[in-house]
C-alpha cells in the first residue's frame, strides 16, 4: 500500500503505479471482460484500478473531486479535480497487445497542472508539470521538428461509433495520404498516443471525440513538451467529450485543418 503524499506530482506518480500494477497483474493473470457494446469493453482490471487509485487519492487529498471512465463523476467544474482513467486502451489489453496505460492528471479551476501516463507492461511513465516540462522515465523530452504534413508520421483513433464519425475519420486519413504523409498509426490508447506526440514519436495525431479522461494527462504532456493541442478550429480543449487534434506545433494549421474539414459535429 503506497503511503500518502501530500506532493501533487509525487502522488499522481503513486497513484499511478497503484493503478497500472493492479492492470499488469489481470494482464498476466486473465481477467472477465464484459462488453458496453461488443466493441466497447470493461474488465475486473478497469474496475478495480479506478477504485483503488481513488482510494489513495482521497487519503492524500480528502477535500478534492474525482473524474473517472468507470465510477467517479464529480463535476468538471470542481477547483481541485483528479481526472483518471484507469485502464487506456481496454481493447488492446483484451486482446494481449501491451499498448495500454494508466492516466492520471490533476486540474485546478479547470487547468491541467499535473499529468502521468503509465504503460505497466512496458514500465514507461510519461511524466509532465505544469512549467516544469513533459518526462519519459525522468529524461526530458520534446516533441518533433518536422515542419509539413509530408515530413510527418500521423496517429489517430476511432470513437466507438461506427457510423458517420469512423466514415469522417477514413475521410481525414485519405485526405492526409494525399499530402504525402509518412504514414498512419492507430495504437488504440489515446493517452499513450499524445504521449508519443510530446516524445516526438508521432509530428501529429487526431481523434474525432475523446472524454477528458483519455486526453487529461495527456495534453499537458504534449504541451509541456512544447508542442500544441486543441480542437479541430484551434481553441482550447473543454473538459467535456471533444475532437482533439494534437501536433509538434509546427504541423499544427494544417492537420488542425484537414480535421476540421471532416469533422460533422455530434
Amino acid at each position: 500500500m503506497q503511503e500518502p503524499s501530500s506532493n501533487l506530482l509525487e502522488a499522481a506518480k503513486r497513484a499511478a503505479l497503484v493503478g497500472g500494477d493492479i492492470v499488469e497483474k489481470y494482464y498476466h493473470k486473465g481477467t472477465e471482460i464484459r462488453s458496453k457494446e461488443s466493441y466497447n469493453l470493461v474488465s475486473d482490471a478497469d474496475l478495480e484500478s479506478e477504485e483503488e487509485v481513488v482510494a489513495y487519492l482521497r487519503r492524500c487529498f480528502p477535500e478534492h473531486s474525482f473524474l473517472g471512465e468507470e465510477s467517479q463523476k464529480d463535476s468538471t467544474s470542481a477547483e481541485h479535480l483528479w481526472i483518471i482513467d484507469p485502464l487506456d486502451g481496454t481493447n488492446n489489453f483484451a486482446h494481449s497487445v501491451p499498448q495500454f496505460s494508466t492516466s492520471i492528471a490533476y486540474y485546478h479551476k479547470g487547468q491541467a497542472q499535473v499529468g502521468v501516463v503509465y504503460n505497466p507492461i512496458r514500465k514507461e511513465t510519461f511524466v509532465a508539470e505544469r512549467g516544469a516540462g513533459a518526462f519519459l522515465n525522468e529524461k526530458k523530452v520534446s516533441v518533433s521538428k518536422a515542419k509539413s504534413l509530408s515530413e510527418s508520421l500521423i496517429g489517430t483513433g476511432f470513437y466507438y461509433d461506427r457510423g458517420e464519425m469512423m466514415r469522417s475519420t477514413l475521410r481525414a486519413i485519405e485526405d492526409l495520404f494525399t499530402r504525402d504523409i509518412h504514414g498512419i498509426r492507430r495504437f488504440g490508447a489515446s493517452s499513450l498516443d499524445l504521449c508519443f506526440v510530446g516524445c516526438g514519436i508521432l509530428d501529429g495525431y487526431f481523434e474525432y471525440k475523446l472524454e477528458p479522461w483519455d486526453f487529461g494527462a495527456g495534453r499537458l504532456f504534449v504541451e509541456e513538451a512544447g508542442g500544441m493541442v486543441s480542437t479541430p478550429d484551434t481553441a482550447e480543449l473543454p473538459l467535456k467529450a471533444t475532437p482533439v487534434v494534437a501536433s509538434n506545433g509546427l504541423i499544427h494549421p494544417e492537420i488542425a485543418a484537414i480535421a476540421l474539414q471532416h469533422f460533422i459535429p455530434y
